[in-house]
């Protein structure tokens, strides 16, 4: 069974509110801070498309200092997600706004492979993004490392 209730809020966050769970501030100062240090883009990353946005992202979350080298799969994860996505909608392009729908042998109409693809692609995006704070909402939960910088 996954957590339950809400996510912890950040200890910033919780700070201005005023600490109403009167929590010890060395329990809302722990936690794990390791060294910011971009980790080698996998070979296993499969379309150009993915490795420019390694490339890309891995610089900007090192300036923001939430990425290290255990950070790897879940950057990885991300990068390969824009890759298909970027690959999928590519496609789309090609066959226009027809494909998006397709008829199964029985008649019926359903979204495209391709669509499909796209979708499930958008989703890991931001599921994987929002750890690193990728987007407004997710950037309130997101706490920088202390660690040393190694780029």
């Amino acid at each position: 069974m996954g957590q339950r209730g809400p996510k912890s809020k950040p200890a910033s966050v919780h700070y201005l509110n005023g600490n109403p769970s009167k929590k010890p501030a060395a329990a809302l100062a722990a936690g794990l801070h390791p060294a910011i240090e971009i980790p080698v883009c996998p070979s296993d990353l499969l379309s150009d498309d993915a490795r420019a946005e390694w490339d890309r992202i891995t610089i900007e979350l090192a300036k923001l200092r939430v990425i290290a080298q255990i950070d790897l799969a879940a950057v990885a994860i991300y990068c390969q997600a824009w890759g298909d996505w970027c690959e999928a909608r590519s496609k789309l392009k090609v066959v226009g706004f027809t494909g998006y729908i397709t008829t199964t042998p029985s008649g019926y109409e359903q979204q495209s492979v391709l669509f499909q693809i796209a979708n499930k692609a958008a989703e890991t995006m931001k599921s994987y993004g929002a750890l690193f704070g990728m987007n407004p909402s997710a950037r309130t939960g997101v706490q920088p490392s202390q660690g040393n910088m190694q780029l």
